[in-house]
């Protein structure tokens, strides 16, 4: 059909923009930036404080273990105590010699007796125990002198066999890392 005369419609088909040219919908306003909390530095104070608090607690929790593992020569009787107990009852050489003079030890008469434990163990078939009584220490010039009675005893299947008592008398020095025993002999 024909337009009428006169009329404004063009004969010219309708131009429209191809789909992948058409212009994009109108854009939402932007929301502003959301504002910046000065959190920064508090986050970074607390890890620094957390820092210190870890750094801190292996320091303490190191000499903490320093200390419940070392090996306590404080005193004269402390030392000989710890000793005894070290190579006559637990026979641990690499223990006992953390209580003894490291140069100048005259400890045979103690090896001696730790010796004739372990042979009457073997040739009895029994079991020998050393125990000890009061440390009495007595200065000795530079050194001390700790005295103590011994007693050796031995048993078998839970029935004691045989004990004695001897005296003995040891030397101790005090060194830069505490007290140490450096001689023992029985004595009379």
């Amino acid at each position: 059909m024909q337009p009428p005369a006169g009329s404004q419609v063009s004969r010219v088909p309708a131009q429209r923009t191809p789909p992948d040219q058409a212009t994009p919908p109108p854009l939402a306003p932007q929301p502003p930036p959301p504002r910046r909390r000065g959190g920064g530095p508090v986050v970074a104070l607390v890890i620094g404080m957390l820092a210190l608090l870890a750094v801190g607690g292996a320091a303490t929790g190191y000499l903490l273990y320093d200390r419940a593992t070392a090996p306590d020569r404080s005193a004269p009787d402390v030392v000989v105590d710890n000793y005894l107990r070290a190579f006559l009852v637990e026979r641990n050489d690499t223990k006992a010699n953390f209580f003894a003079c490291e140069r100048d030890a005259d400890l045979a008469a103690v090896r001696l007796l730790r010796e004739e434990m372990k042979s009457r163990e073997a040739n009895f078939n029994v079991r020998v125990a050393v125990t000890w009584g009061p440390l009495v220490a007595a200065e000795a010039g530079e050194r001390r002198s700790v005295a103590t009675t011994l007693t050796v005893s031995s048993s078998a299947n839970g029935e004691s066999r045989s004990s004695r008592r001897e005296d003995w008398q040891f030397e101790v020095v005090d060194d830069t890392a505490g007290w140490r025993v450096c001689g023992g002999r029985k004595v009379g």
